[in-house]
């Protein structure tokens, strides 16, 4: 054996050559996310006991001090955290290579980890009550800031260290060709990723700097418009990674082939190109932009995005379908579909999060996105129903139903409570269906989006006030607490997995 095979293992499942190095890396990114997923949805249960009228059970500042930390703890920390591990894995054992500098990889992770720690300290010390949009004038301590830079720097040397690691594998011949799709898919993700952070710098270090006192003034308008370039297409990160692990699920619980990768390149790269455009919906009501640059942006450029997310929305279902009609399961239209891996809680997981984030997610960000609509439902629940379904419903399901492979795969331990993980996924995704109704339709009767008190928002806008709200606000209580059940055992499969589940070959 070669010395630099001592690097490797061979996986006896898959037989793909895992990378030592990388493999470490890949555990600890992985563990620290669901660290910030426990964080960020016990935080979550108190938000929704909140918004829930018949509870309400948090006063005002500490409600929306939670809300400023569950923003950075899922849609930063959990999300970016996983989709690290995630890039790591993707350019190493997908590959058969190596990471180009594991180093670089551990101080990637440690900027992460300090920074979002600091991010954390900060709010919960209460010197950071500006939610996770931080508009200004609200201005937040210094060491708020400083933390989200530090951990933007820290993935920004993750995403690099992964298109190092590509190249090193291209010039060691360990792939020829194209990228395997899956790689591909994440490749542009990381790009969207770079797009996004230099967003953030743009804007978080004069915001710095302004906290500092070294600037005098940061115009808001100006602050809107670029911030939500780095936040909403944090957003966009997430969907290119979701819809490579859909594709990766569906090979491993499966053994599905994409039908047409030229289709599917074609799609992620429309995703590059035009996805970043959605962030507009943001500021469609905002008087800087000028008409036609909106009308561009949501008329035109957003539906290349939204074709993309078309093409992979009949791609992935019809690469499941083709490969259990090959295992024989062809009487009918729909015996393949009977006959799936349901009890399987990586392909539930897939199944969940296609379904769930085409109709909650995908469909109404269509619907945000069109400028008279926006105008009557942004600052409403529905907008955060919307982004819910997203980030969550989409996304995190996703990520879920790889780690069911990610910890005999990688971690080499037997996933433990078999019975209650075949139940997780559907827990999880009937909560976040009340949970995600819930606020689009109290967002539908101009429930508005940050109000702590409900009572208090029915006086200011009376036309809101209907039996309605109650009965929605009563879902999203009553789906944030399914679907917090849902998230602990997913929690609790996957730490105890790692802890004393059955080690593997």
């Amino acid at each position: 054996m070669a010395v630099g095979e001592l690097d490797f293992r061979t996986c006896p499942v898959t037989g793909l050559k895992i990378h030592r190095p990388a493999e470490r890396l890949i555990k600890i990114n992985a563990v620290t996310a669901v660290v910030f997923l426990l964080v960020g949805g016990i935080v979550a249960l108190l938000i929704a006991l909140t918004r829930w009228p018949a509870v309400h059970l948090l006063p005002a500042v500490y409600y929306y001090r939670l809300l400023t930390l569950h923003g950075i703890a899922m849609l930063v920390a959990w999300i970016i955290f996983f989709e690290i591990a995630a890039v790591y894995f993707c350019c190493t054992a997908l590959l058969n290579s190596r990471l180009a500098a594991p180093k670089l990889g551990w101080l990637a992770y440690f900027l992460m980890l300090i920074g979002a720690a600091i991010v954390a300290i900060t709010i919960l010390a209460g010197k950071a009550d500006v939610m996770f949009t931080s508009y200004v004038p609200l201005k937040a301590s210094p060491w708020y800031y400083f933390g989200v830079i530090l951990f933007a720097v820290g993935a920004l040397i993750g995403i690099s260290l992964f298109f190092a690691s590509v190249v090193k594998a291209k010039n060691e011949g360990t792939y020829t060709g194209s990228l395997p799709l899956v790689s591909f898919g994440v490749a542009i993700a990381c790009i969207i990723a770079v797009l996004t952070l230099a967003h953030g710098a743009i804007i978080y270090i004069p915001t710095f700097l302004w906290s500092l006192g070294l600037i005098q003034n940061i115009d808001a308008a100006m602050y809107r418009i670029i911030f939500w370039g780095f936040g909403h297409s944090s957003q966009q990160i997430n969907v290119a990674a979701m819809i490579s692990i859909w594709y990766l699920l569906s090979t491993l619980t499966v053994g599905g082939k994409p039908l047409n990768q030229k289709v599917c390149r074609t799609a992620f790269i429309l995703y590059a190109l035009f996805i970043n455009i959605a962030s507009a919906h943001h500021i469609l009501v905002d008087p800087g932009p000028s008409a036609a640059w909106k009308v561009w942006n949501t008329s035109y450029a957003m539906y290349l995005a939204v074709l993309a997310s078309l093409i992979h929305a009949f791609a992935v279902p019809a690469t499941v379908e083709v490969a259990l009609r090959k295992k024989g399961y062809t009487k009918g239209l729909f015996e393949w579909l009977k006959k799936a891996p349901w009890g399987d809680p990586g392909f539930s997981s897939l199944a969940i999060s296609i379904l769930l984030f085409g109709v909650m997610g995908g469909i109404t960000g269509v619907i945000q996105g069109t400028e008279q609509l926006n105008i009557r439902n942004h600052n409403t629940l529905n907008i955060v129903g919307h982004f819910h379904g997203t980030v969550v419903a989409g996304t995190t399901v996703a990520f879920m139903g790889l780690t069911y492979y990610v910890i005999p795969l990688i971690f080499q331990r037997e996933i433990i409570s078999k019975g209650l993980a075949k139940l997780q996924p559907y827990i999880y995704g009937i909560g976040l269906v009340l949970l995600s109704g819930g606020m689009i339709l109290a967002g539908m009767f101009g429930v508005p989006r940050r109000h702590w008190d409900i009572t208090f928002a029915a006086t200011q806008f009376p036309m809101s006030w209907d039996p309605t709200v109650s009965f929605a606000l009563g879902l999203l209580g009553l789906g944030g607490v399914i679907a917090v059940i849902g998230g602990a055992i997913f929690i609790y499969i996957a730490v105890g997995s790692l802890l004393w589940g059955k080690k593997t070959g």
